[in-house]
């Protein structure tokens, strides 16, 4: 029982962490530390139970371990396929090339250690170490990232809101909602709809302002996507100064509070940017929970990826505080040898 007593202390640590508020990133990390513990725990468990017979342990702990090891062949070549899809669909702008480009990163990676083992330079073998740390511990918060995200995700709003903010993506041609944004229209009004029936319907807030190659707001083509296909009109706001994500939640918080002064809401993405959208909300004070809506498939490898350098860089002091720290060693070795 002791060898669990890490992942039982992280465990609480994230229930806590969960209900005092969902939109906080040290639950994924302590998600994630839960899971390593448990390994931890149950590799510990193995060894005892191996000396005694008990083989079992021993066969989970060996088939966990070698789920990462073929991931590391599987991910970079699915990566290098989705970057080309991605590519071919979307064009070649620098969002688009990220599964690419961490595809290629994975196997230089694998390179450089091929390279370090058949030339048994020092020199090398240090510094493949040291990018091989950094590499685990990005590769454990992004793995943090994806789970709480995908946790995230599949956690309802307990209770009626106010208001219903659908945040804009922009528009096709300047006028016309794209796909990515009527999906965010869509889960906006079944959200609607399903408080309506309960007799309570919230307002709809249509937030995006306009851009310098559109010609009209965001908020507008998006209410008028919405009230074409029979969505009461009295029942929508529209915030049509903003121009990023969290300016979004700024005016529409503004908006809220002018209207409603303890409001509560429910705030629309698509499902990739839900848990990155529901820090913003948190750092910006607005009182709502993010539900995401569909995304094609093929978008999700470049969108995480880009949606999590952004948190990563948000936390760019503790980050790269660590990642020094990780490359310390290294460098004394370095200059020692």
């Amino acid at each position: 029982m002791i060898a669990y007593a890490p992942a039982l202390l992280f465990l609480a640590l994230f229930g806590i962490g969960v209900l005092r508020d969902r939109r906080r990133f040290s639950n994924a990390v302590y998600l994630g530390l839960v899971c390593v513990s448990l390994f931890l725990g149950l590799a510990a468990s193995a060894d005892r139970s191996g000396d005694q017979g008990h083989p079992a342990l021993e066969w989970l702990v060996a088939g966990m371990l070698l789920i990462p090891f073929l991931g590391a062949l599987v991910l970079p070549v699915f990566l290098l396929a989705n970057g080309v899809k991605m590519i071919r669909k979307e064009g070649r702008s620098p969002a688009n090339l990220l599964s690419f480009l961490v595809g290629l990163g994975i196997f230089g990676l694998m390179g450089l250690m091929v390279a370090a083992a058949v030339a048994h330079s020092r020199a090398l073998v240090i510094v493949t170490g040291t990018l091989l740390l950094i590499a685990a511990y990005v590769s454990f918060l992004f793995f943090c990232f994806i789970g709480y995200a995908f946790l995230y995700g599949r956690l309802r709003p307990r209770r009626d809101v106010d208001f219903v903010v659908v945040l804009g993506s922009g528009l096709i041609g300047g006028k016309r909602v794209p796909p990515l944004l009527a999906s965010r229209l869509e889960r906006g009004r079944k959200v609607y709809e399903a408080q309506a029936a309960r007799g309570n319907p919230p307002v709809v807030v249509t937030s995006g302002g306009q851009g310098p190659d559109e010609h009209l707001p965001e908020s507008h083509a998006m209410a008028d996507y919405l009230t074409e296909r029979g969505f009461p009109a009295e029942h929508i706001r529209r915030e049509d100064q903003s121009r990023t994500t969290e300016e979004n939640l700024v005016y529409s918080k503004a908006l809220m509070s002018q209207d409603r002064g303890d409001y509560s809401c429910v705030i629309v993405t698509n499902n990739f940017h839900a848990f990155r959208a529901a820090l913003m909300a948190r750092k910006t004070g607005v009182n709502g929970q993010v539900v995401g809506s569909p995304t094609a498939a093929y978008f999700w490898p470049s969108a995480t990826i880009r949606e999590f350098m952004a948190v990563f860089l948000h936390h760019k002091l503790v980050n790269f505080s660590i990642c020094g720290l990780l490359v310390l060693p290294g460098l004394l070795a370095l200059v020692v040898g």
